[in-house]
């Protein structure tokens, strides 16, 4: 095996291994060291209805990749079948590998996803792998299923394995057995070492997840062929588990477990709405829906009680009886989609916490990169902020987006929350999207019901009174969720807020201005983004907040911004932009960025600042040389300041778009404590980034 890693081949030799697992979790860590990742299959298997690969869908969408789905496999099962019952084992092998070669010219690593195994014909395609593995030149990593096996059939399946891919003469770099009864962790492990002592292969054990085996009502419905009657916006529930209801309600009803799916007959009426109305109850388990078997329908009285519901959990109607109905329910798979968030972070975070991909790097070989992907830059953030926990306050408790924002972070550990809110509303809200947060770990406030209302509507008062603040307006301001959560960050009762997802900028950041104030020495609040490039992460600043500063305020914005920089872990090489580099131009705003960067120069001779200097000359070598020699910023910039809120926010948009860069802000700077402001247009990885990045600015006071 050479020092760089090009390849690995994931192999499973038998069905339902968890690949989509494996998978998310090699490309996350090989993502943090290259931006050029691939993902190749040589046969998938499309169905009888000519579906798409769910798992190479999944990572295609997840990391972005900008690789046609036609690029990602050879040949589907049926194309595949009949090349083989022709003997044309030459031309699939051949076809494979231009495939793969065609591939592997655009990227740095590819992850190849093996054969999904059916088990009749796991030995066939298991040596059908291993000859793919060896003429890709592929180093394969084995992934094995431990759920419903005994002990010594795991040993045999693993030795059986490794058997045909050494015979082919294939490195096998580890093993991978997923899905362990937890009990059965210490005893598999101990096994496993008495079995394969003195193998150089690297074997790593994975608990068996519940949420991760879980499937969402909507592949319960495509799987059963089931019909919705309704609940048709929550399908993307769990189910954690299967209850026939057959006993009366006095008696079901105490057996009820977390996020269980219902089966009962269609006619059971009361088994419906019992169950419709404990699931609202705070003093039983949120439920997933319910199964209605027979083929019967609820009767006409009850579905106009039904209909009358403001919500209502999936109810889905089926054909079959109800034991036939469950041995189907039994059989459902469950896999990981882009849409479902919950199940990608507990898979990267499983993965990371057992799989010990590092052993396998340092022994075959590390992943090289052409650059520094934005994937290490966010991965560092996350590390960063779980360092030193902070606590973030979200003021929108009741948008959807935040509170699946809100799993994740808590899911990765990555700080603590406080939500704001009716703690009701909030836990039915979390209960209807059927997300897996565990209020005893987050801390709700109701702003009016809060202690320290009144505390903080005095204060507000003291600091506002010269600006013509009464008590009563005090109090009737603080009623409002930003002035709450930012006089809690004022208070040190959390060390951060995060607004904006539903309210505008102005909302947000005024009460900042009026109470946190900037910090001593800090004259203007400014922001800055994040520009997540291919190869490389900028600091673009001011975007969003000071519209055409001061040449004063220029100076400020350019040696904040290298504080906050070099505070992520960016070398600060500040560049203030115009129209023209060094000497070549006059006017007056050239003007301006020049008293700018003398002004900046002055205050801190210690940074790297230069300016007026152009785009090209900043952030391209050969430009920077050609136009100003001998300057350590040319062609090295890593802070860039625009002249004016114009230039710099149609400047972000426009490489956002036409690259494809993740644009992480506006991060506000300059406040003594910190709030930032998020997009009303935000994804759930915009809130949890933004986030990350405010705990992080809460560590550097």
């Amino acid at each position: 095996m050479s020092e760089k890693m090009r390849s690995l081949y994931l192999t499973t030799p038998e069905p339902h291994s968890g690949k989509s697992l494996i998978s998310l979790g090699i490309l996350e860590m090989v993502s943090r060291t290259t931006q050029r990742i691939g993902v190749f299959t040589p046969i998938i298997d499309p169905g009888a209805r000519g579906e798409r690969d769910k798992k190479i869908d999944l990572l295609l969408e997840h990391f972005n990749l900008n690789i046609p789905y036609e690029d990602t496999y050879a040949f589907t099962l049926e194309e595949a079948n009949r090349l083989l019952a022709r003997q044309e084992d030459d031309t699939l092998l051949n076809h494979t590998i231009q495939k793969y070669r065609a591939l592997e010219d655009r990227c740095d690593f590819i992850l190849c996803l093996g054969t999904e195994y059916s088990q009749d014909m796991a030995l066939f395609e298991s040596n059908l792998d291993a000859e793919m593995a060896r003429n890709l030149d592929c180093p394969v990593l084995i992934l094995t299923n431990a759920r419903g096996i005994s002990l010594d059939s795991l040993v045999a399946n693993i030795h059986n394995a490794v058997g045909i891919y050494h015979a082919k003469g294939c490195p096998i770099v580890g093993v991978i057995v997923n899905r362990i009864p937890p009990d059965e962790m210490p005893r598999v492990q101990r096994e496993i070492a008495t079995s394969f002592k003195g193998h150089e292969m690297v074997f790593s054990l994975i608990p068996n997840d519940e949420l991760l085996g879980s499937p969402t009502i909507r592949e319960v419905a495509e799987q059963l062929g089931a019909k919705v009657l309704y609940g048709e916006d929550k399908l993307d529930r769990l189910a954690y588990r299967y209850m026939v209801i057959a006993m009366q309600m006095q008696n079901y009803l105490a057996r009820l477990k977390p996020h269980a799916l219902l089966v009962t007959p269609g006619d059971r009426g009361e088994v419906i709405l019992s169950a419709l109305q404990a699931h609202q109850s705070t003093k039983y388990p949120p439920l997933a829906g319910l199964v209605l078997a027979t083929g019967e329908q609820p009767a006409p009285t009850v579905r106009q009680i039904l209909d009358g519901l403001p919500s209502v959990l999936p109810i889905l109607s089926v054909e079959t009886e109800t034991f036939e109905t469950v041995t189907r329910l039994n059989a459902v798979r469950s896999y990981i989609t882009p849409d479902n968030p919950a199940k990608i972070e507990t898979g990267k975070k499983l993965f990371e916490k057992h799989v010990n991909m590092e052993a396998v790097f340092e022994r075959f070989g590390r992943v090289q990169s052409r650059g520094v992907p934005p994937k290490r830059f966010l991965y560092n953030l996350v590390q960063w902020a779980k360092a030193d926990k902070k606590r973030i306050v979200l003021p929108e408790s009741t948008d959807p987006r935040i509170l699946r924002a809100a799993e994740a972070l808590l899911e990765r550990d990555i700080v603590d929350i406080t939500l704001l809110g009716d703690s009701r509303e909030i836990e039915s809200l979390i209960n209807q999207m059927g997300l897996s947060i565990d209020l005893k770990r987050v801390s709700v406030i109701d702003p009016v019901a809060s202690p320290n209302f009144e505390r903080y509507a005095q204060v507000l008062y003291e600091l506002r009174k010269h600006k013509g603040m009464t008590p009563e307006l005090a109090r009737e301001t603080m009623h409002d969720i930003s002035y709450f959560g930012t006089m809690m960050v004022y208070h040190g009762h959390a060390d951060g807020m995060v607004s904006g997802a539903v309210h505008t900028t102005a909302h947000t950041i005024r009460p900042a201005f009026q109470i946190i104030k900037t910090r001593p020495g800090v004259g203007i609040v400014s922001s800055v983004f994040f520009m997540c490039l291919e190869d490389r992460v900028l600091i673009y600043g001011d975007c969003a907040v000071v519209p055409k500063p001061t040449a004063e305020e220029l100076s400020e914005i350019a040696v904040t911004s290298a504080e906050t920089a070099k505070a992520f872990g960016i070398f600060p090489r500040v560049a203030l932009l115009s129209y023209s580099s060094g000497t070549s131009g006059s006017g007056e705003e050239v003007e301006r960025v020049r008293q700018a960067t003398e002004m900046a120069r002055k205050k801190r001779p210690d940074l790297l600042i230069e300016g007026p200097i152009q785009y090209d000359a900043a952030v391209d070598e050969k430009v920077g040389k050609a136009k100003m020699p001998g300057s350590k910023v040319a062609g090295q910039a890593t802070v860039l300041i625009f002249p004016d809120l114009n230039t710099g926010n149609n400047t972000y948009k426009a490489v956002q778009r036409e690259t494809g860069a993740i644009a992480i802000g506006p991060v506000l700077q300059g406040l003594n404590k910190p709030v930032n402001d998020l997009s009303r247009g935000c994804t759930v990885e915009d809130i949890i980034n933004t986030v990350a990045i405010t705990a992080v600015q809460a560590q550097h006071p």
